[in-house]
């Protein structure tokens, strides 16, 4: 007799999916900037054959498609708010260009969650996507990325 899963293992399994759509949101992302493919194109590959993958090609659980898509498809929707909201905390002189592409991929889909997900805490977000630069940088990135993603919290959700 098998037994259903415990809350906190559906809670577990449920964050996990999240988690795994956030990592192939941000690839997509890098992926759109580096090729010029458009969101639907990318979209489509993702769901056909990449989703659910880590970053090295390895099976991990599956990735949630309704939120791997609404956010690539939000952040190219409200690209010109989420780049203004990062830009108004970059240091005086600073273009959003200058940022290295993950980078860019990791804020770009992080601001659009605390735009567009009121109901999402944004700590949640914050330590979701501040937890994806600790997985792509080994260097004060991730302290970076958490500080900016502080202010346009401050800013956006205010």
């Amino acid at each position: 007799m098998t037994t259903a899963p415990s809350a906190e293992a559906e809670r577990r399994l449920l964050a996990a999916r999240r988690a795994g759509a956030r990592l192939a949101a941000v690839q997509a992302l890098y992926q759109m900037e580096q090729t010029g493919q458009s969101a639907r194109s990318v979209i489509a590959d993702f769901m056909e054959d990449r989703l659910g993958l880590n970053d090295e090609g390895e099976p991990v659980e599956e990735a949630d498609p309704d939120l791997f898509k609404s956010v690539v498809d939000g952040v190219v929707a409200r690209q010109e708010a989420v780049d203004a909201a990062i830009m108004k905390r970059l240091a005086g002189g600073w273009k959003i260009e200058r940022l290295d592409a993950t980078s860019r991929a990791i804020l770009r889909a992080a601001v659009y969650e605390l735009i567009a997900e009121i109901g999402l805490p944004s700590q949640i977000i914050l330590d979701e996507y501040v937890s994806l630069a600790h997985a792509f940088f080994e260097g004060s990135e991730p302290k970076f990325i958490n500080g900016l993603l502080d202010a346009v919290s401050r800013d956006v959700r205010a």
